[in-house]
């Protein structure tokens, strides 16, 4: 097998968008430097980016005890964006990478080690 037929493979991509209708947009290349696929990693950078800075705000707002309420609401609404996100970014890039993500355990499959009630004191 060629370098060219071992680096290329054709998947199915999540982009960082929705639809109009808030579904999931696709990708399905096996071109990961085409423009599509460019644009939707600077739009992933971009959003994490704007993780990063809403997180930062986070911190300083939580530490700041005559915030109010609206604040609060406010920041966490920026947070869950920014969470989901992040998480999509995450499957996507896992998913592209050949690794499982949340929705594999929910299967029933494997759950992982065990521990007993005594390990929580």
């Amino acid at each position: 097998m060629s370098k060219r037929e071992s680096s290329t493979r054709n998947v199915v991509r999540v982009l960082p968008w929705k639809t109009k209708d808030g579904k999931e947009c696709l990708l399905q290349s096996d071109d990961a430097g085409g423009v599509l696929s460019r644009l939707a990693d600077d739009m992933e950078a971009a959003q994490l980016s704007i993780g990063g800075k809403v997180l930062l705000h986070a911190h300083e707002l939580l530490s700041n005890p005559r915030a109010t309420e609206p604040e609060m609401r406010y920041l966490a609404r920026q947070l869950a964006e920014c969470l989901g996100d992040a998480l999509r970014v995450a499957g996507s890039r896992g998913d592209r990478l050949g690794v499982g993500g949340a929705e594999d355990d929910q299967d029933g499959g494997d759950e992982g080690p065990e521990l007993p009630a005594e390990a929580f004191g």
